[in-house]
């Protein structure tokens, strides 16, 4: 038997790659034993809070009983969390908003009980509900970017700019293109004032990228600001460029502190042509461009945007933005839930 240490012993050919995939497989099984275990215990919440609307409404129990129920729930089961009577009371409202057993097996039951809870407390369509859960699945959003999203209309917001890219990309990809874009796009977390100019905005931009970044959504990755080009000798400077991991193409992003004016669309494509010409390879699709301006004419922009040939969108930026006040319910606000959880008796 060596007397090495089991660091120093030279592992056989192949062990390398063997141990990667084994810590990979390891690692996707510990992920799904968590979203198992995430399963089980939401749709418990969800049965719970069926059998607790369902005796209430058969057999007129008040609401008293949630009280006596939190009692005796924590009396047989001290170890565990999550039978406060705010919480039962959320487990009641969890199962009225989502009567369908498949859409918790299909959905919110992929989902952590605190995204629920925002969901419960920030959205009142079943609708909205399901889109914002669904989005929060697709894109891995923790809770707080779940409620930042929701509290800023993201949804609402997506794929809202005015394009032609139905007439100018090809099915699928031009849906995918429209729904990367939205309006308004909300820069609320500069610090400029309303009446500040492209350079300023575009500064406070990069400065802030990474909310920057947040804003305009899943698979934009910065390129530059003010990227030089050289054009028969002259010098030319894109705003902002950026690539679109998944539309494989680049993105321009042009300013303009002022209203939208139809001469705007020459500029962003004449940058267009440039970029398709100089830094674009075979592998990429075309170049997108999207105009930021301070206020549209929607009418105006549809007709500008008529007779271009090159994939384009509009849209509107604002600098400050005011957040829809939550909604007022009965129901305990998120934060009781979490002080109630904290202090060891839920």
């Amino acid at each position: 038997m060596s007397d090495k240490p089991v660091s120093l012993i030279q592992p056989p050919e192949g062990y390398a790659d063997w141990l990667v995939e084994l810590k990979g497989r390891i690692h996707s099984a510990q992920q799904r034993a968590t979203l198992a275990v995430n399963r089980e215990l939401v749709t418990l919440y969800w049965q719970i809070g069926r059998d607790i609307l369902t005796r209430q409404a058969e057999q007129g129990w008040g609401a008293k009983v949630i009280d006596r129920l939190a009692h005796d729930l924590r009396t047989a089961f001290p170890e565990m969390k999550g039978f406060s009577r705010a919480n039962l009371m959320y487990m009641r409202a969890f199962a009225e908003a989502w009567p369908d057993s498949a859409i918790v097996q299909q959905a919110v039951g992929q989902l952590p009980w605190g995204h629920n809870l925002v969901l419960l407390a920030r959205l009142k369509q079943p609708e909205q509900r399901l889109a914002y859960a669904r989005a929060a699945i697709e894109h891995g959003w923790s809770r707080n970017v779940l409620n930042i999203h929701i509290e800023t209309k993201l949804l609402e917001r997506t794929g809202k700019a005015v394009t032609n890219f139905s007439e100018r990309l090809p099915a699928p990809g031009s849906d995918l293109a429209r729904q990367s874009l939205k309006d308004p796009y909300l820069f609320d977390f500069l610090d400029v004032g309303k009446e500040a100019d492209e350079r300023e905005i575009e500064s406070a931009l990069v400065k802030h990228i990474t909310q920057f970044l947040l804003e305009l959504g899943a698979g934009f990755a910065f390129v530059g600001r003010q990227v030089h080009l050289e054009v028969g000798g002259d010098d030319f400077f894109i705003d902002l460029l950026f690539y679109h991991l998944k539309l494989r193409c680049y993105v321009v992003i042009e300013l303009k502190a002022d209203k939208f004016k139809p001469e705007h669309l020459g500029q962003l494509g004449f940058y267009l042509t440039a970029v398709d010409r100089q830094l674009k390879s075979e592998q990429d699709s075309p170049t997108i461009g999207l105009l930021l301006c301070k206020s549209k004419n929607k009418v105006v922009a549809e007709y500008a945007l008529g007779d271009k040939t090159q994939p384009m969108g509009i849209a509107e930026y604002k600098l400050l933005e005011s957040l829809p006040e939550p909604l007022q319910t009965n129901l305990p606000s998120i934060e009781q839930i979490e002080r109630e959880l904290q202090g060891g008796d839920a």
